[in-house]
C-alpha cells in the first residue's frame, strides 16, 4: 500500500504532523501507525479497588495509544525555550515559540477554550527563590488537565479519522529504504511511502536506537533523569500553584554541585503508575474539573545523569535502578520523609498513621536501598531548600514515591529540518532526543509537516 507520508507513532508529534499535513494538502495519502489503542480504548486496569497496582500489561494503556504518554499526564503545555527540549537549537528560538503558540491555539479550538494560561512573568516568587539559592525558570503554562486534554485529543481524532488511515495495535518491526522512499514493515505486511516521520516517544527509545543502527544514522548518548515523586498537602505549595500552576525550580546541591529540579507539578492531583518496557515507575497528573481534585499536590524531584566514556547506556542505568525498586517493592515504593531521614523503612502502620493520605497504593519500603546515595542526598538537600520557600515540604509525613525515571532517546543526528541523513526520513518528538515535552513535541510535528508540504 502506497502513501505519500507514513507517521510512526500517534503521540503529540505524530498527531500534529498529521493535522498540519491534512490541512495543508487534502490530496495527500497519509497513514499513522500506533502500537497502542485508540483513545476510547485506552483503559488502565488499576481501579484502586480490585486492582491496586500495576499488573504489567503487554502494552501499557498509560504509555501507548492515541495521544501518546502525554494523554494522561495532566495536559500541561509549557511555552518556553528554557526547558522541555532543545528544538530551538534546530529551528531558532523565535520560530520555536511561534509554533508552540500555534499548537496552543489548536488545542483551544478543539475543546481547550476557557482553560487558564499561567505565567512566571512579574512574579515575586522568583525573587523569593533567588533569596534561597533556588532558580525559577520562565514559562507560560497552559493547563488543560487530564480530563480536558482527553476532550481535545478526542476532537482532533474525530477531525482526522476520515482523512488519515490509522492503524492501531500495530507494531512496526523495521523501517527500510527503497528506491523511491521508505518501506515500513509490520509483521508480514509492508507499507511504502515517499516521506516517513518517526515519532515514537520516550517509550520507543530502544526501538529508535535499533532503527538508527540499521539505517546507519549517527546518534549520541543522552541523559536519564532519576528521582522520586513527592506528595504533600496541597496547601504547602498553594501560594506557588495558585499563581504559576507549574513551577520549574532548579537547585545546585552544596555537597556535589549536582542540579536537582522540580518536574511535572500537579496541584490537587494523583500519583500513578506507568509501565515502560515492562518496568513499573511512578508519575502524576491532575484534572481540570474541581470535582476530581484531591487534597494533595505531587511533583517529581529529578537528578540528570549523562554517561559518555567508557559507559554510554544512560537508559540502561536508569532501568537497573527501576528494576531494583520493582524487585524490592513489587512495583513502586513509598516512604515517609521522616522515615528516610531516620534511616528506617516505612511500613503499612506508619503510612496509615501519616497525615498525608497516599493517592497511589504503593509498597511501603526504604528508598535508600534503591536510589544511589549521591542522587538521594541531592533530593534530600533539595527538599530542605524547598522548605524555605514552601514551609512544610520537609515535614515527616511528606511522602516520597520511587522511583521516577525519565528515559530519553539517544539524540539522533538531524539537520535544521529535523531530517536524518537518509533524505525523507524525519525524527520528531521525544523519540528524537530533541524534545522533552508536549509543547515541543507538538511544535516539532507542525514544523516537519510544513517542510514536507513545501517540498511537495
Amino acid at each position: 500500500m502506497n502513501y505519500d507520508v507514513i507517521i510512526v507513532g500517534a503521540g503529540p508529534g505524530g498527531i500534529f504532523s498529521a493535522y498540519e499535513l491534512v490541512n495543508g494538502n487534502k490530496d495527500l495519502k497519509i497513514a499513522v501507525f500506533e502500537l497502542g489503542n485508540p483513545l476510547e480504548k485506552r483503559k488502565c486496569p488499576i481501579d484502586g479497588k480490585k486492582v491496586k497496582s500495576c499488573i504489567k500489561c503487554p502494552i501499557c494503556a498509560i504509555m501507548s495509544g492515541f495521544g501518546g504518554a502525554g494523554a494522561f499526564s495532566d495536559g500541561k503545555y509549557n511555552i518556553t525555550n528554557q526547558f522541555g527540549g532543545t528544538l530551538y537549537e534546530y529551528i531558532g528560538k523565535t520560530q520555536a515559540i511561534e509554533l508552540m503558540r500555534y499548537v496552543d491555539k489548536i488545542n483551544l479550538k478543539y475543546g481547550g477554550e476557557g482553560t487558564k494560561l499561567y505565567s512566571t512573568a512579574n512574579t515575586s516568587i522568583k525573587k523569593k527563590c533567588f533569596e534561597n539559592d533556588l532558580h525559577l525558570l520562565d514559562a507560560q503554562v497552559r493547563h488543560l488537565g487530564t480530563d480536558m486534554n482527553y476532550v481535545v485529543l478526542e476532537n482532533i481524532y474525530n477531525e482526522l479519522k476520515d482523512k488519515v488511515d490509522f492503524y492501531f495495535r500495530t507494531e512496526i518491526t523495521s523501517v527500510k529504504m527503497t528506491d523511491g522512499g521508505f518501506e515500513v514493515i509490520s509483521g508480514d505486511k509492508a507499507y511504502s511511502c515517499k516521506n516517513c516521520i518517526i515519532s515514537v516517544g520516550r517509550s520507543g527509545s530502544k526501538w529508535m536506537e535499533t532503527v538508527c543502527k540499521e539505517m546507519n544514522i549517527p546518534t549520541k548518548s543522552n541523559r536519564v533523569d532519576i528521582g522520586v515523586r513527592v506528595e504533600l498537602p496541597a496547601e504547602v505549595f498553594s501560594h506557588l500553584t495558585d499563581e504559576l500552576y507549574e513551577s520549574k525550580i532548579v537547585y545546585r546541591t552544596k555537597q556535589f554541585e549536582d542540579l536537582v529540579r522540580t518536574f511535572c507539578m500537579n496541584p490537587h492531583g494523583v500519583v500513578v503508575n506507568e509501565n515502560t518496557n515492562g518496568i513499573v515507575t511512578v508519575n502524576g497528573h491532575s484534572y481540570e474539573d474541581p470535582k476530581l481534585h484531591t487534597d494533595n499536590t505531587n511533583f517529581a524531584l529529578l537528578v540528570s545523569k549523562h554517561f559518555s566514556e567508557p559507559f554510554k547506556d544512560s537508559n540502561g542505568y536508569g532501568e537497573s535502578i527501576a528494576r531494583l525498586s520493582n524487585m524490592l517493592g513489587g512495583g513502586v515504593i513509598v516512604q515517609r520523609f521522616g522515615d528516610l531521614i531516620r534511616g528506617r523503612r516505612s511500613n503499612e502502620h506508619r503510612i496509615a498513621e501519616s497525615y498525608v493520605v497516599p493517592t497511589l497504593a504503593a509498597t511501603p519500603g526504604d528508598l535508600s536501598l534503591v536510589i544511589p546515595k549521591r542522587i538521594l542526598d541531592g533530593i534530600i538537600e533539595m527538599i530542605y531548600a524547598l522548605d524555605k520557600i514552601a514551609p512544610g515540604t520537609a515535614n515527616d509525613d511528606t511522602l516520597l514515591y520511587g522511583v521516577e525515571v525519565k528515559f530519553y532517546n539517544m539524540e539522533v543526528e538531524l539537520d535544521e529540518n529535523l531530517e536524518t541523513k537518509q533524505k525523507g526520513l524525519f525524527v520528531i518528538g521525544d523519540g528524537s532526543g530533541v524534545t522533552h515535552s508536549l509543547s515541543h513535541a507538538s511544535a516539532s510535528g507542525v514544523y516537519v509537516a510544513r517542510h514536507i508540504l513545501e517540498e511537495i
